[in-house]
């Protein structure tokens, strides 16, 4: 089978992409930069014979198409789960989706009075501006119910004031969640309801976590033909006449490879992308992958010899108290994910930047410095964590701020109108906080770009209201005029 389409990354997108053009029998050859895994930020990652997700990842998706690969993939090893998060604030746990009258209780009169009066003020006089998240949150919720539950761990999630993160960032992933619309699901609300997908109550999860689904694409996809490259990052996409040639790749010790295709289909950063680009792009288009930035991921894993500790699946942390931003269970996930059931395994996440103080310190400090967290938070007692382990995960999240949107614009622009045969998918490979459905929707829609349609894939998840409660949108096509397909199908 030739090489005819090169995939850069093998997490979700860079493996649909693969399985839907193993389908059609147009070969692949896939290149993945971590030594042995698959599945990028949605990999699970196993240790002495527990498993944890970095984050957790829920598959409930309201696009057909997604939801066919997961079960022609793995559809006998998903379990429903129930969904079960709260917010940890002032030494109190709050239900979320809210709960009016547990709320109420938590935060009494005083404050409860003063969010309702915040509320009515920001609907009788919004900001005139939704540049920036808090504007955009305020406008919704009221300022006094933005600063308890929206400010504190946003900031920690981003290592940035809220009035420098883009008002674009809680459009895409808050979208039609209003004050109004939590209380009316607080008290209305319908057991099962997915009309707002922040407030599902339940979730389709693999028995053996999210990368059993993505070691299982990776076995068919190998089986059906196709190749694919361990520990080798990219150091050359070469192009031609508005085409793409080839790509060159290197290892660990610095040995190159060229492999020739006539397609590219890439899930790396964008900004490193437009920097391996042979020859180099325009000066402006350079600066403006410069200007894209990233925030980065460290999960500790701890063992806890405890059987039960809390019910939920997640938790947020809100308290400046810790550094921690949020705790997995991952027996309240999938009980398989814990090999002793008289044991639990908790995933403590760290927001932070590649290189700094606690992305650098070592994996003993830090599994240290969780077993104090916990026990300061009163989740686990320091005394019962016998193990742990740390991962890092770089260029976690694409950072929604201010520069953003025109750096990407430019970027965009310019791939498009020049360079069609590359495509850029998922959440790195298009700078957007896609969740696991839409980077898949990426490929899917890229897959078919490859076979002669012509679809937008940057349109995927631009509309917030896709994202949240629209049963099914397909991105527009931009013409039913064929574009040129892959040669030998």
């Amino acid at each position: 089978m030739n090489p005819e389409v090169v995939i850069i990354g093998a997490g979700p997108a860079g493996l649909t992409a693969a399985y839907e053009l193993s389908k059609q029998g147009v070969g692949t050859t896939i290149i993945e930069k971590d030594a042995s895994e698959v599945g990028g930020i949605s990999r699970t990652v196993k240790y002495k014979g527990y498993r944890f997700d970095i984050g957790g990842h829920r598959f409930f998706t309201k696009i057909p198409e997604v939801n066919e690969i997961w079960q022609e993939i793995l559809s006998d090893q998903f379990i429903t789960r129930p969904r079960l998060s709260r917010i940890f604030y002032r030494g109190k746990f709050f239900s979320y989706p809210l709960k009016p009258f547990e709320a109420l209780k938590n935060i009494g009169v005083v404050d409860s009075t003063a969010v309702g009066f915040s509320y009515l003020w920001a609907k009788a006089f919004p900001s005139k501006e939704e540049v920036n998240f808090e504007q955009w949150v305020s406008n919704r919720f009221g300022q006094r119910l933005y600063s308890m539950f929206f400010k504190t761990y946003t900031e920690k999630v981003w290592g940035m004031p809220c009035t420098e993160l883009g008002a674009d960032w809680a459009a895409q992933r808050i979208q039609n969640l209003s004050l109004f619309t939590a209380l009316k699901n607080a008290f209305f609300g319908k057991k099962g309801d997915t009309s707002v997908k922040t407030l599902i109550d339940q979730f389709e999860y693999p028995r053996l976590g999210p990368g059993q689904m993505w070691e299982k694409c990776r076995d068919i996809v190998r089986e059906r033909g196709h190749v694919l490259h361990f520990g080798r990052g990219v150091k050359h996409v070469h192009h031609a006449s508005g085409k793409v040639t080839g790509v060159t790749t290197v290892d660990g010790d610095g040995n190159e490879e060229r492999i020739d295709c006539n397609q590219v289909i890439s899930s790396m950063p964008l900004s490193q992308l437009v920097r391996v680009l042979e020859p180099a792009p325009p000066t402006e288009v350079l600066a403006a992958a410069d200007a894209l930035r990233y925030r980065d991921f460290l999960t500790i894993s701890l063992v806890v010899d405890q059987e039960e500790l809390f019910p939920d699946n997640w938790i947020y942390i809100h308290s400046p108290d810790v550094q921690m931003g949020r705790i997995q269970n991952f027996k309240n996930w999938s009980p398989d994910m814990v090999p002793d059931a008289k044991k639990t395994c908790l995933g403590l996440e760290y927001f932070v930047f590649e290189g700094n103080e606690l992305w650098n310190s070592p994996n003993e400090q830090l599994v240290e410095l969780g077993g104090r967290e916990v026990e300061k938070l009163g989740l686990a007692s320091k005394k019962d964590v016998e193990d742990g382990t740390v991962v890092r995960m770089p260029k976690a999240y694409p950072v929604y701020d201010s520069a953003f949107q025109a750096a990407l614009d430019k970027i965009q622009s310019w791939m498009s109108a020049t360079l069609p045969t590359i495509q850029p998918v998922g959440r790195n490979g298009q700078h957007r906080y896609n969740n696991q459905d839409h980077s898949m929707l990426t490929s899917i829609l890229a897959v078919k770009n490859v076979l002669g349609e012509q679809h937008d894939i940057w349109n995927v998840n631009v509309d917030g209201e896709y994202h949240e409660t629209v049963e099914r949108q397909v991105p527009r096509r931009v013409s039913d005029s064929p574009s040129p397909a892959v040669s030998g199908r």
